[in-house]
């Protein structure tokens, strides 16, 4: 007998009764023309064959219910079969039912937004995003694999034959996609939901720059709502008390109407201190997104050289003229060295960048009202925060700059602090206590996460392939470079480990044709 999952399954090559099956061959064995099945469908076992080595190649298998093994030892041979006794498999034909295949790795692959299977791969995503949260980054990474994989295909899965020799689709996703199919839901992904541990993760996630390990040593604490955090009198960094003090407005989805009015301000900033130079929307946009959780920048100009130092006299253009409620600037400290990327190779990029909370007209101002910069008690606002986008940049460095906060430690305070600073405390949401400056229906403005990043132009072609995004889609092309053309890709560069030299680009078609790859433009990346 050969157990499938909690049910049994036997495969025998010449069934007697009284037999010891324990001795039996494998169901891929030649020998092997009957499998019996307890409490499984057709399809179940037909899957559970696929998966022991058992696809198409292989002799016809008769797949039988129990009751044809019973009877047969009742008999003392085995019994005619009937249709009773068989497994009902549904019949289709080849030309109804569509069978996909795919590429291995989702840089190979073309992923509109236009998702046939949204059902399947927003359980996939939020198991991984779970998987994500408690630092599980292998089960999350095979999870959005599965989802990737999902998304690209050009018609919706009805049936798990559709998916035999599909690319990462590994037990526990096929296990997931099976029970929707089967069920109309996966009880694994509900129960996730309703999880005490995942719902304060998200929220506690979702205060700007804090990260998974962080929340979850609030969490470890009995903190699971913003109230709680409030209360808990836990001292801040700047970057978390800006979070919390917009909190309804970074967790609401931007536009892309609202990423082209912040687009023409910075324009006009950036031509303001350096004339020709380019900026570019990058991001979801980019890739034909309607909204996103940020907006997100790049800038570079023609001459290589002329963008050092750009950064802070954009950013001082920028809060001369209110429009930047927070901000944290860092320099470029990427230096190429002649002998490769260190190895392994980091996928944090080092360009000089800005990471803001900009103030945005609300759409009945017209747009253009020129804003007061508010502040918190006077002091300017720099901090440390997490960056969850294409990039890993910030996921790393939000929990050391709690532990070391670059301000001096009275630039730093506690939730009960601000809260007798006269700042308003207005509740959103099911126990959410969350500090603002007025309630946010009354301002004329709201609070935008808005990241500009600056590179020489000799590395904008990276920069803008790295930035694109998405996540997924950038961490495969990294992956193929390395294990498929031995070759080292990063915002920055390109390096060919065999030939030991850099590879120059001016566009990503130069980049993907150096990889040995057909192009695949920024709508079609939505991995």
């Amino acid at each position: 007998m050969v157990p499938l999952k909690r049910r049994r399954v036997v495969s025998s090559a010449a069934v007697n009764t009284g037999t010891d099956h324990s001795g039996d061959k494998g169901p891929t064995s030649e020998s092997v023309t009957h499998v019996i099945s307890e409490n499984n469908s057709g399809p179940e076992v037909r899957t559970w064959l696929d998966s022991q080595g058992g696809g198409p190649g292989r002799s016809p298998l008769h797949l039988l219910d129990i009751s044809w093994y019973t009877e047969s030892m009742r008999a003392g041979r085995p019994v005619h079969i009937l249709d009773r006794h068989k497994l009902q498999e549904q019949q289709r034909d080849e030309e109804e039912m569509a069978v996909f295949s795919v590429p291995s790795y989702a840089c190979q692959r073309r992923t509109t937004l236009d998702n046939q299977n949204t059902t399947l791969t927003d359980a996939l995503s939020l198991l991984a995003e779970n998987a994500e949260l408690s630092d599980e980054d292998g089960r999350g990474v095979a999870f959005r694999r599965a989802a990737a994989v999902l998304k690209a295909l050009p018609k919706p899965v009805t049936d798990m034959a559709q998916l035999r020799g599909l690319p990462c689709l590994g037990e526990h996703s096929l296990r997931v996609i099976r029970d929707i199919l089967e069920n109309g839901m996966s009880s694994e992904v509900e129960s996730t939901k309703q999880s005490e541990r995942y719902k304060a993760l998200k929220v506690l996630t979702g205060i700007f720059g804090v990260g998974a390990k962080t929340a979850d040593r609030w969490i470890r604490e009995g903190i699971h709502t913003l109230h709680q955090l409030r209360d808990s009198g836990h001292t801040l960094n700047r970057a978390q008390q800006a979070g919390l003090e917009h909190y309804d407005d970074l967790n609401r989805p931007v536009s892309k109407a609202d990423a082209d009015i912040i687009g023409e301000t910075v324009g006009k900033a950036v031509d303001a201190v350096l004339p020709g130079a380019q900026v570019t929307l990058i991001g979801g946009f980019r890739r034909g997104k309607l909204t996103g959780h940020d907006v997100d920048f790049l800038i570079t100009h023609p001459e290589e050289g002329r963008e050092e130092g750009l950064m802070p006299k954009v950013v001082s253009w920028l809060e001369s003229r209110g429009f930047l409620l927070y901000q944290k600037t860092t320099r470029n400290s990427y230096l190429e060295c002649k002998d490769g990327p260190a190895r392994p190779p980091s996928n944090i990029d080092r360009f000089e960048r800005c990471l803001s909370i900009f103030k945005l007209a609300n759409e009945e101002t017209g747009g253009t009202t020129q804003l007061e910069t508010l502040t918190e008690n006077g002091v300017q606002t720099y901090a440390c925060e997490n960056h969850s986008k294409a990039k890993d940049t910030w996921m790393e460095c939000e929990d050391s700059c709690l532990q070391t906060d670059p301000q001096p430690q009275s630039q730093s305070c506690t939730w009960g602090q601000i809260h007798s600073a006269g700042h308003r405390l207005c509740t959103s949401g099911e126990d959410r206590g969350v500090e603002e400056t007025e309630p946010a229906g009354h301002r004329p403005w709201r609070a935008v996460r808005v990241d500009l990043v600056v590179s020489p132009v000799s590395q904008f072609a990276f920069a803008l392939l790295g930035w694109t995004g998405s996540k997924l889609f950038e961490r495969e092309l990294r992956r193929w470079a390395g294990y498929e053309k031995a070759m080292s890709l990063s915002s920055h560069a390109l390096y060919d480990n065999k030939q030991s030299r850099y590879l120059r680009a001016t566009s990503e078609e130069e980049i993907f044709a150096h990889l040995g790859l057909e192009y695949i433009p920024p709508s079609e990346r939505n991995a």
